[in-house]
C-alpha cells in the first residue's frame, strides 16, 4: 500500500513518513467520515490520528485525560500569568509581533488544517494559542493545545524552531518531562541555541531540578555573546523574548 500524499509505502492506517491516513476512517474527535490520505478533519479540524493528550504534574486522575485537562485548566490560569504570558507576548500585555489579531482565525470548523502541510498546519495552531495566551483565554488554549501537540508530532522531523515551538506547548500543557526531552533533542542539533538552553532550564525549573536549570543557564549565558549575534531565523522570530531569557538566567544564577 502507497500513501497518497508522499508516495511511501507503508502498512497499517497510518503514514511512517507523513501521518497521512491510509484507510478510509472517522474523526476520533467528531466522528465525521475522513477520506483515505487525510491528516486533519475537515469537519473539526483534529487531527485524524489522535492521541491522548500527557499531562504531568497535574495531581490526581493525570492518568485520565478529561479529568487531567479539567485539572490543567485550572493550573494553566497560574502558568499563563507568571510563564507563557511573557513568551507569547512583547512583554507589555499585547501580543507579539506578527501574531494575528484575537478571532482572525475563526471557530475550528473555519480552519481549513487538511489544505495545509503537516508543519504549516502546526504553525497555525502555534500562533492560535499564541493569541490565547497572550489574551490569557484559558478556554481557548485548553481547546486547541491537543490539536497542536499532536500536529507537531506529525509534522516530524522538525527543525530548531519547531522544536522550540513544540517544547513551548509542552510546558503549557505541563508535560515538563516531556518539554525537556524536546529541548534537548532541539541542543543535540545546535548546542550552543539560546532558546532551547532557556526551555531546558525552564523544563528543569519547574521538576525542581535546580541543579540542571542552574547548569542550563550557566551555558546560555556563557554563549551569549558569540550566540545572540548569529543571524539565525529563529532569533529573529523570537526577538523580543532574547532579552527576557537573558535577564532570567542571570536572576536565577544570583538567586533572585
Amino acid at each position: 500500500m502507497h500513501c497518497t500524499q508522499c508516495g511511501v509505502e507503508g502498512e497499517g492506517r497510518f503514514c511512517s513518513a507523513c501521518g497521512a491516513s491510509l484507510v478510509d476512517m472517522s474523526c476520533p474527535s467528531c466522528e465525521a467520515d475522513l477520506p483515505r490520505g487525510s491528516r486533519f478533519c475537515n469537519e473539526c479540524g483534529s487531527p485524524a490520528q489522535r492521541r491522548d493528550p500527557v499531562v504531568t504534574g497535574a495531581g490526581p486522575g493525570a492518568g485520565n485525560a478529561p479529568v487531567a485537562w479539567a485539572v490543567a485548566g485550572i493550573l494553566l490560569v497560574g502558568l499563563l500569568a507568571v510563564a507563557a504570558f511573557p513568551i507569547f507576548s512583547s512583554g507589555d500585555g499585547a501580543p507579539r509581533a506578527g501574531a494575528p489579531p484575537p478571532g482572525a482565525l475563526g471557530p475550528a470548523p473555519n480552519v481549513d488544517l487538511a489544505s495545509m502541510t503537516p508543519r504549516e498546519a502546526a504553525d497555525r495552531l502555534y500562533e492560535r494559542i499564541a493569541v490565547a495566551l497572550s489574551a490569557r483565554d484559558t478556554t481557548e488554549v485548553l481547546n486547541f493545545l491537543p490539536m497542536a501537540l499532536d500536529a507537531y508530532e506529525i509534522a516530524r522531523p522538525l527543525d530548531t524552531d519547531g522544536l522550540f515551538h513544540l517544547a513551548l506547548l509542552q510546558r503549557v500543557a505541563l508535560d515538563f518531562e516531556a518539554s525537556l526531552a524536546t529541548a534537548q533533542e532541539g541542543l543535540e542539533m545546535d548546542p550552543n541555541h539560546l532558546l532551547h538552553l532557556s526551555a531546558a532550564a525552564e523544563a528543569s525549573r519547574e521538576m525542581g531540578r535546580m541543579d540542571e536549570a542552574a547548569s542550563y543557564y550557566r551555558r546560555l549565558l556563557e554563549a551569549w555573546e558569540v550566540e545572540s549575534q548569529r543571524d539565525l531565523e529563529d532569533y529573529e522570530e523570537h526577538a523580543r523574548l532574547l532579552p527576557v531569557i537573558r535577564q532570567e538566567a542571570q536572576e536565577f544564577l544570583e538567586g533572585g
